[in-house]
């Protein structure tokens, strides 16, 4: 079936059966929620199921991965959290679907975050938290699910593939690697997604301030394969940190800082004589912004990063993106963002200088609209510019259907 008239079907279905579907999954949902011990112990299962089709020119962006100019992509997550009396909080997420990030690879289940968290007091001034969970950097993680970010893919610097790779740099015209779709897999972007990799962390609440901080077993831009302590160890451990400040309701504002060896084992061989993994780092600086008022909310995140690459030497970038949202009804709202990264200057192998990367903006336009408080719609169309790449101009075009129970 094609999958346009899939996801038209799906949202035809869940309009027609409102009334009834919302029955049952409410139905569903109290099945699904377990209260025992006077209320000391409290568990709930929940989910989204997500129907999604991606159209674009050129080679695939950001993290899809296809052959071809189209892309269907299912996902199912559930998303299980338990309370244990008034200080022990326990969640995890399984995923099963076409890998981490949307492609067109073979069905795979995963256990994609799980965490204890020990708050001692009754004032959320401290909380320990360990296990596999999203990083503390910055503001889009906390809207990173997809029934609660208003477009369907991430900001351009949590998804574009620099020319940066974890396996060591490729000797050509800048000295680090140019980005050929075949192999896009093996590069980096500043931060992959929520980053949910392994270790502990710490965060609370000071009157106006909130902090945050984080000892994770890879770096902020590490591939979903290195995530797992059992697969990548803590071997080289990544420190990363946050502090809020909320002047009042409307306002949060915050500054993200972060340090952590990225490259893997594949680059052990060409390192330069007396170095180590350890000794070539990932180093970021962030800072963020949000804003709720009314029908409006408004979010920004700046990174300034840089990697330390082998027989290259420092390889810097800026990315930033503008984000607004617009409830236009209770179901209805629209969302636009704006996207830009820049790449400075490293030796080229020849002598010289050359870009680490090409300049790149995009925007993105999105609107949603929710059939019921359980179901929604979202069409998405994103127009991005690279400098020197083979098409100048590329075109996105994505629908997503949600059902979350």
């Amino acid at each position: 079936m094609n999958p346009l008239r899939a996801i038209s079907l799906a949202c035809l279905a869940t309009a027609a059966l409102s009334a009834r579907g919302e029955d049952l999954l409410d139905r569903a949902d109290e099945a699904l929620t377990f209260a025992g011990c006077n209320g000391q112990v409290g568990a709930h299962l929940s989910g989204l199921l997500d129907l999604e089709f991606y159209q674009f020119n050129g080679d695939p962006p950001g993290l899809l991965f296809a052959d071809g100019h189209e892309l269907w992509n299912s996902r199912l997550t559930l998303l299980f959290d338990a309370q244990i009396g008034s200080h022990v909080y326990l969640f995890a997420q399984a995923r099963l679907d076409r890998g981490f990030d949307p492609s067109a690879g073979p069905l795979q289940a995963r256990l994609e975050e799980y965490a204890l968290r020990w708050t001692p007091g009754d004032d959320g001034r401290f909380n320990l938290q360990a296990g596999r969970f999203a990083t503390i950097v910055g503001n889009y993680i906390e809207r990173h699910q997809s029934w609660e970010n208003p477009f369907i893919n991430a900001p351009l610097i949590y998804e574009h593939m620099t020319e940066l790779s974890d396996a060591g740099p490729a000797q050509n015209r800048s000295g680090v690697g140019a980005v050929a779709e075949e192999s896009k897999y093996e590069y980096l972007p500043v931060i992959w997604g929520p980053s949910y990799a392994t270790g502990l962390a710490v965060s609370g609440r000071l009157g106006k301030f909130d902090y945050a901080a984080e000892l994770k077993n890879s770096a902020l831009s590490s591939r979903p394969e290195t995530w797992d302590a059992g697969d990548h160890g803590f071997a080289y451990p990544t420190l990363s940190a946050r502090l809020g400040y909320r002047p009042d309701m409307a306002w949060a504002l915050g500054m993200s800082a972060s340090e952590g060896a990225y490259l893997t084992d594949q680059a052990r061989a060409g390192l330069p004589s007396g170095t180590g993994l350890g000794d070539f780092k990932q180093y970021l600086l962030g800072q963020d912004l949000g804003f709720a008022s009314g029908h409006w909310q408004l979010w920004a995140e700046v990174y300034e990063a840089r990697f330390d690459v082998p027989h290259v030497g420092n390889a810097d970038t800026l990315g930033y993106y503008l984000e607004t949202k617009y409830k236009f009804t209770p179901n209805l709202f629209g969302a636009l963002r704006w996207n830009q990264q820049f790449f400075d200057s490293v030796p080229k192998g020849n002598g010289g200088m050359d870009p680490s990367g090409n300049a790149i903006w995009r925007i993105d336009t999105a609107v949603t609209y929710r059939f019921t408080p359980r179901s929604q719609l979202k069409l998405q169309y994103s127009l991005q510019h690279e400098d020197q790449a083979e098409a100048a101009l590329s075109h996105l075009v994505a629908a997503q259907f949600t059902l979350r129970f």
